[in-house]
Order: structure tokens, then C-alpha cells, then sequence
């Protein structure tokens, strides 16, 4: 049967792209970032997963605010990633797992949450970002995967509490497929930021710090908060940390964080990343 190998957190700043195409990762600014990327590629290296399902938001390439989904899950053989006028280079397309894609929808529809089924589905800089820094060497990730697009754009946006249940189902759905397969659950966006209005550039390092904290010790901490309240604790962009919260809650059984790092600013944003695995 399926085995969820262990979760991975991370944020996904455009920017980051440029940095990428321009090489610079050893530039005194992005070096802190991107060095903090080495022991998740080793794990990555050493554990050779089979599937990553990515966890993340849509800004507009494939959803956009006349039909924005609470949740949908792409069930595709592949993912394209398209121009979204940062000047990010285009990727690849991504290669697609449908059979496991389908056990998700049909398992977290029976679990009573309202899917939308995406059988062609763009994948923006939050999907495509993560798959870069993870294997930097790869054109395209050694991994089939199976995007699940949570919105955090548009109001009304799911709870932490939601998205938390959200992830435990996914746990189940994939703990529940009888392919013998290694999954890593990738959660992408935040950590604080703010892009625009009174508050443009907010972080609130000690919010992230004690967030990042809890989802190694306590990972239902954030639940207690409405989404109105994560937005004054992290800004309005800092409600992304609803990925890496359903993230977690998909492990199952004991969880051990294995890494962590976290660097301020990247493009007036918190740039946070963790490396979980199941005991």
C-alpha cells in the first residue's frame, strides 16, 4: 500500500525564480535561503520518493476571482506551468499520477468535502518554485505529482481548522491506496507577508517562529485562530500558512522534524522551511 514518507514545507516567492535563472544563490542576499535547501535534498536523494503531492495556492494562472474553488485536486497526466509576467522562466510540464489523483477525489468526497475535479489544470510559480529548490539538478522533478490548490485568495477562505481536517483526509485517502508507492506531502506559501495596503512588507517573525514551533510539537496550535485573526498575526498573504498546516496534519502516526530554517526578508517576505518524517 501507499506510504507517506514524510512532509516538506516551504514558502514560494516569485522572486525566488529570478534568483534561479540569474544564479544567484550564492549572492550574499539569497545564500541563507537557498543553503537552507541542502539536507532537504539530501533526505529527498536518500528516501526517493515516488509521488509528491503539492499542497498550495493558485495566484491567478489557472483560477481566477470569477471562479476560485475552495479546494480542487488536478487529475492529470501532466501540469503545465505557464508565463505569469514575473519573468520567471517556463518549465516543463510536470508529470501526473491520475490513478492516485482520483483515489484523493473520491475518498476526500466521501469524506464529505466538496472537491472540484481538475482534469487539465495550469500550475503556478507555488507549485513550480518548490519543485526547483527540491531538485535543483532535475529539469523536470524525478517524482509524479498530484496538485491540491487551497484558496487563500478570495474570500471566504477556509479555516486553519478546515484546511487541518482537509489534510488528515488526504492522510487517509493515500494511506488508503493499495499501489505500492512512497508519497511526500509538499506544503507551499507564506511564511508573514504583506504585498500591499497599510501593512505592505508586515512580518511578524515571533508569529512565525512559534507557528513553525507548533507544527513540530503541537500541530492543531494554529486551529484555535480564525482566518481573520491569521491575517492580523501574519498578513494578508501570510494566510498561506493554511498549505503547510493541511500538510502536516497528513502525516501520520509519529512525526519528527528533521530540518528547519528560516530567513528574513526574501522579497519582503519570511521565508520559512521544515523537513518532517515519519518514526
Amino acid at each position: 500500500m501507499a506510504k507517506i514518507v514524510g512532509g516538506i514545507t516551504t514558502s514560494h516567492v516569485p522572486a525566488i525564480g529570478r534568483a534561479i535563472a540569474q544564479n544567484l544563490q550564492q549572492d550574499g542576499y539569497w545564500k541563507p535561503f537557498f543553503d537552507g535547501f541542502a539536507p532537504v535534498q539530501q533526505w529527498l536523494d536518500e528516501v526517493r520518493p515516488d509521488v509528491a503531492v503539492v499542497i498550495y495556492n493558485d495566484h491567478g494562472l489557472n483560477f481566477f476571482l470569477d471562479k476560485m474553488p475552495t479546494f480542487a485536486v488536478g487529475a492529470a497526466a501532466q501540469y503545465c506551468n505557464a508565463d505569469e509576467g514575473w519573468g520567471i522562466p517556463t518549465l516543463p510540464p510536470f508529470a501526473g499520477d491520475a490513478a492516485l489523483s482520483w483515489q484523493l477525489i473520491n475518498s476526500l468526497v466521501a469524506d464529505e468535502f466538496d472537491i472540484t475535479s481538475c482534469q487539465e489544470m495550469l500550475v503556478d510559480h507555488a507549485f513550480s518554485l518548490p519543485m526547483k529548490l527540491l531538485w535543483p539538478q532535475h529539469d523536470s522533478p524525478p517524482v509524479r505529482t498530484v496538485p491540491v490548490c487551497i484558496n487563500t485568495v478570495q474570500y471566504p477562505l477556509p479555516s486553519a481548522r478546515r484546511c487541518y481536517k482537509l489534510g488528515e483526509a488526504i492522510g487517509r485517502a493515500i494511506g488508503g491506496w493499495p499501489d505500492e508507492l512512497k508519497v511526500v506531502i509538499i506544503g507551499t506559501g507564506g511564511l508573514s507577508h504583506q504585498l500591499d495596503g497599510e501593512r505592505a512588507g508586515f512580518i511578524n517573525k515571533e508569529f512565525d517562529l512559534r507557528f513553525m514551533d507548533s507544527l513540530a510539537a503541537n500541530p492543531q496550535w494554529a486551529t484555535q485562530y480564525s482566518v481573520e485573526q491569521l491575517v492580523e498575526f501574519t498578513g494578508t498573504q501570510g494566510v498561506e500558512l493554511l498549505m503547510w498546516l493541511a500538510t502536516r496534519a497528513a502525516l501520520p502516526g509519529q512525526v519528527r522534524e528533521l530540518h528547519r530554517n528560516y530567513h528574513i526578508p526574501i522579497s519582503n517576505t519570511a521565508a520559512g522551511l521544515m523537513l518532517f518524517d515519519n518514526c
